[in-house]
């Protein structure tokens, strides 16, 4: 996950949803600009979720993220892709 906030703000998000995997933190926009996610006026990033194999490569970019299922809505794509289960 990535997000504009900073390493602290990032901390206490992860801490309070016991999120089990690294939040990078991108309070000077460099990576979410370097993806084209960022909004117009710059101000949030777009939700958008890449899946991106262990070489690398960009397999598939979910651009219409629905937050309340997204969850299950990854679990099928990784499926859909080939991803090992873990």
């Amino acid at each position: 996950m990535a997000s504009l906030d900073d390493t602290e703000a990032n901390r206490a998000f992860a801490e309070s949803v016991g999120a089990a995997f690294p939040v990078l933190s991108d309070p000077n926009r460099k990576a979410a600009q370097a993806y084209g996610v960022v909004s117009a006026g710059g101000r949030y990033p777009k939700r958008w979720t890449f899946y991106i194999d262990q070489s690398g490569i960009i397999r598939s970019i979910d651009k219409g993220v629905n937050p309340s299922s997204h969850g299950e809505d990854m679990v099928e794509q990784l499926k859909a892709l080939g991803f090992p289960q873990r």
